[in-house]
């Protein structure tokens, strides 16, 4: 096998390699942190996105597995901005993305105000995507509230920043977030989030099987692979070349994430799937990779990344 350089980029941050692990998963408290830090084939780490306080989240059950996915309910459970806004200006092992969110454009801006003033250089995300906190629209669905607020943030906020989206499912949209995020000063954006209110039903029971907001929730997994790569396609499309891709969404092979590449992504990061097989899975999809690289011939992402062919 030919050696293959899996190095990537994102703004000044260079990544060895294009896995992260999707925020949200094993990534809340200092000790899965930790676990990130150590996991060979792990690019980089993603913390928990961070609201201006702490929050426990949705009651339980607030996640179930299935075999073609997931389902969840988790309503941004995390330690609060304070808490990983620290880590990340100490963790030395891996470069990190601060991921932080707000219950309104009031607290997005207090969070990047302290992120502004603080000695962190690295890459923050602010996640305009999360569909499962009770009483709060997905900004990103709402263009205009989307420009509003990043006018807000771009006022004084001049270190590396990208959002994380909810998948779009019609072409318009896509034409309409992207004049929108092209007109700023992203490093990337991240998509897609989960696929919103989705509902399992549990026939035996003849009931849901997650609690808050009746049961519906965050599809992930599997089965939202084709709606990913149509979201990291259509946005390469439509963005401006410096405005990198994170391809998100129903990785279960290392023929899914070269299916994102090819799609256009610089990076891919894995959640459902890290739940189904822990850690360990970013060694497999790694190799994967390799095989398919070793395969066609190709010996850098660069190779074929966004190098899709239509009929």
């Amino acid at each position: 096998m030919t050696e293959k350089n899996l190095k990537t980029q994102l703004a000044h941050v260079a990544f060895d390699g294009p896995l992260l692990n999707a925020s949200g998963i094993h990534c809340q408290t200092a000790d899965e942190l930790a676990d990130l830090a150590a996991t060979a084939n792990l690019g980089g780490i993603v913390t928990k996105s961070a609201t201006l306080l702490p929050r426990q989240g949705n009651e339980n059950p607030r996640y179930y597995d299935l075999a073609y996915g997931s389902i969840n309910s988790m309503g941004l459970p995390n330690l609060g901005y304070p808490f990983y806004l620290d880590y990340v200006q100490k963790e030395e092992a891996k470069p990190t993305i601060l991921s932080v969110a707000g219950l309104s454009a009031d607290d997005v801006i207090e969070v990047l105000r302290d992120v502004q003033n603080s000695d962190y250089q690295g890459l923050t995300e602010l996640n305009l995507s999360c569909p499962n906190v009770i009483g709060k629209p997905q900004t990103a669905y709402d263009f205009v509230a989307t420009r509003k607020v990043l006018e807000r943030i771009f006022e004084f906020f001049t270190k590396p920043i990208g959002v994380k989206l909810p998948p779009y499912f019609d072409l318009v949209h896509f034409d309409q977030i992207a004049a929108v995020l092209n007109d700023f000063p992203l490093t990337h954006v991240n998509t897609v989030n989960s696929v919103g209110n989705g509902l399992v039903v549990d026939i035996e029971k003849e009931q849901v099987v997650t609690k808050a907001k009746g049961g519906f929730g965050g599809l992930g997994g599997a089965m939202i692979l084709p709606t990913a790569l149509a979201n990291v396609r259509a946005l390469r499309q439509r963005l401006n070349d410096n405005i990198a891709i994170i391809g998100t969404g129903g990785v279960t092979t290392g023929a899914d994430v070269f299916a994102h590449i090819l799609c256009g992504a610089d990076m891919v990061s894995v959640g459902t799937q890290v739940i189904k097989e822990g850690l360990g899975v970013y060694d497999r999809l790694t190799q994967e990779l390799q095989d398919i690289m070793d395969e066609k011939g190709y010996t850098s992402l660069a190779d074929f990344r966004g190098k899709l062919q239509e009929l």
